[in-house]
């Protein structure tokens, strides 16, 4: 859709916004990429999308945290140690149980002094 008076609207690239968005780029980093100022990207979701790009960033993002999840999982399940630990930890509650004993108090040597007496 073009403007009724003025320049014309700028067309945003909507296929490589939203894959922007699903690797979590900033409003001002996708706007640098696709050649516009963030007030213009802004504008466009707003004619386009029927929202601002905060509501647009939320919506397109969490395809992208599905699929790093879906990533973790399997790699987890495929037997990564690291990965297993990690979300067990993070979705399971577990924790590192970090043990410790005292074995031996050390000795402590005390000595008196004489009110008058200087130490020597």
């Amino acid at each position: 859709m073009e403007a009724k008076n003025g320049r014309p609207h700028f067309l945003i690239d909507w296929e490589t916004v939203d894959k922007m968005c699903a690797i979590q780029c900033t409003g001002e980093e996708i706007a640098g990429v696709i050649g516009c100022d963030y007030d213009t990207l802004n504008a466009a979701c707003k004619r386009e999308a029927g929202c601002g790009f905060s509501d647009y960033f939320a919506q397109k993002s969490a395809n992208g945290k599905m699929a790093l999840r879906r990533k973790q999982y399997t790699t987890a399940m495929d037997g990564n140690p690291t990965m297993l630990v990690w979300l067990g930890k993070q979705w399971l509650g577990q924790t590192d149980r970090v043990e410790t004993a005292i074995t031996e108090l050390p000795q402590i040597r005390i000595e008196a002094y004489a009110a008058d007496a200087a130490p020597e």
